[in-house]
């Protein structure tokens, strides 16, 4: 009857201890697996290393030389074609002066598409090296901290401007909530900022 007693006593406070284990387990702040998962702001990475700054500002030299440019076209177009005005429709200088109009107008149209898909491209080569090198740091700086997954995270800016915006928003915000996360953000922009020599701009 005692040993029965006792039996029944200990595997009690073993299902007392068990409980009381699974609780403070439970309780915020303690979890393990929240200190194990990092996550990086890519918006702010890309927006506050120096090497992005420089970039920026190269671009908008390179932009304002090619508006420049197209400036310059358009008003030699719009003198060529207010010398047309000037010419009697069916006469050989007429058509000569109608001539230089055109190619001086395609001229234009070209250079300005040209400069756009230049831009662009340019624009997408950048980002995808600068891209490569916050992937490379971040591996680094999580393997450095254990961390077993690094999200990314970026709120959206409300209130969207347009319903596509919206849509691009839901397809793209996947980490609702990360409180307990590491926060790699600053780190990375710092590691960023010690090689900003090694990025050909």
């Amino acid at each position: 009857m005692k040993t029965r007693i006792v039996v029944l006593g200990c595997l009690a406070g073993a299902v007392v201890l068990f409980l009381g284990y699974g609780y403070s387990s439970a309780q915020p702040g303690s979890d393990p697996l929240a200190s194990k998962i990092g996550i990086v702001n890519m918006r702010d990475v890309f927006g506050d290393c120096k090497v992005s700054a420089s970039y920026r500002d190269k671009a908008l030299a390179e932009q304002k030389t090619r508006n420049a440019n197209l400036e310059m076209l358009q008003k030699e177009s719009a003198a060529q074609e207010a010398g047309l005005k000037a010419l009697k429709p069916d006469s050989s200088d007429y058509m000569k002066q109608y001539e230089k109009l055109l190619k001086k107008q395609a001229e234009f149209e070209a250079m300005k598409q040209f400069s756009g898909r230049e831009r662009a491209l340019k624009d997408a080569q950048w980002t995808e090296v600068l891209y490569k090198e916050v992937l490379r740091i971040t591996k680094e700086l999580a393997k450095q901290k254990g961390l077993t997954m690094v999200l990314e995270v970026e709120e959206p800016d409300f209130p969207m401007a347009n319903y596509e915006e919206l849509m691009m928003a839901l397809q793209t915000h996947k980490v609702l909530y990360s409180a307990g996360c590491v926060d790699l953000t600053a780190e990375v922009v710092a590691e960023m900022d010690k090689i900003e020599s090694k990025f050909k701009l």
